[in-house]
């Protein structure tokens, strides 16, 4: 069921975005050749401890992280361990954060010291594919119009799209209705109404759009090992555009 949040509501939501916005600052100078993933988990969860919240994702379904860490090919659910960064690297942030029972849900990618040109177009055409998506939020438009947007500039850009991986709802659970696709049609899906938030999401391949996930059962990566870029912000819907919830 797809939830209208209250003002209330909203302004504890954007506390906990805010926290994730933080805990993404934190741990940039720390995002070096030589640090491994579990050490950016530790840290990242005793800042979110330290500001009055519980990590979102440990134990979510079993995972054991506080933080996903995906690396190069991997694309979302990267389980925190004793792999290093090293300089050429990218690397998916993606942090959850739950404040007085709501939570906040923010992915970014991050560069590791210098990367290819192809990574740095990766990133920077995921990143605006993802403020394309925000741009069709506002109340009155439908679902279909941020997947569609998504979509299109992913395809203008020769950037493929991961569809087995959606947004979703946020609240006072960490996934909620509605799914929020990053392909769709123009004027089809749901009706955004005003005070529904949602994590708009999209995780782009630079080569093939399929993916498979490792016996791990989280690590979801590329089929053909080519670099994937994830970025997300959870916004609420307003009349007449949005509010990013995992900012400042």
């Amino acid at each position: 069921m797809v939830t209208i949040k209250s003002d209330s509501e909203i302004q504890l939501l954007k506390i906990a975005g805010n926290i994730v916005y933080r805990t993404h600052q934190y741990l940039k100078p720390f995002l070096k050749e030589g640090i491994t993933t579990k050490e950016l988990d530790k840290l990242a969860e005793d800042f979110i401890l330290e500001n009055d919240a519980t990590p979102s994702f440990k134990g979510y379904g079993g995972f054991p992280g506080s933080i996903c860490a995906s690396i190069n090919n991997e694309v979302v659910h990267g389980i925190p361990g004793d792999r290093k960064l090293k300089t050429g690297d990218i690397v998916s942030i993606d942090i959850g954060a739950c404040y007085k029972g709501y939570h906040g849900d923010s992915a970014w990618t991050y560069a590791v010291g210098e990367v290819s040109e192809e990574k740095k177009y990766l990133m920077k055409h995921t990143e605006a594919a993802l403020f394309e998506g925000l741009n069709e939020v506002k109340a009155g438009n439908r679902i279909g119009d941020i997947g569609f947007a998504i979509e299109s500039y992913a395809k203008k850009h020769n950037l493929a799209v991961v569809k087995e991986l959606v947004g979703h709802g946020v609240g006072s659970n960490l996934h909620e209705s509605p799914d929020v696709p990053n392909y769709g049609n123009k004027g089809k899906g749901l009706v955004l109404k005003e005070g529904m938030v949602i994590a708009v999401e999209p995780m782009l391949n630079l080569g093939t759009a399929n993916i498979f996930i490792l016996d791990d059962d989280w690590t979801i990566i590329t089929a053909d090992e080519k670099p994937s870029a994830h970025y997300e912000h959870t916004v609420a819907v307003t009349k007449d555009g949005y509010q990013i919830l995992t900012g400042e």
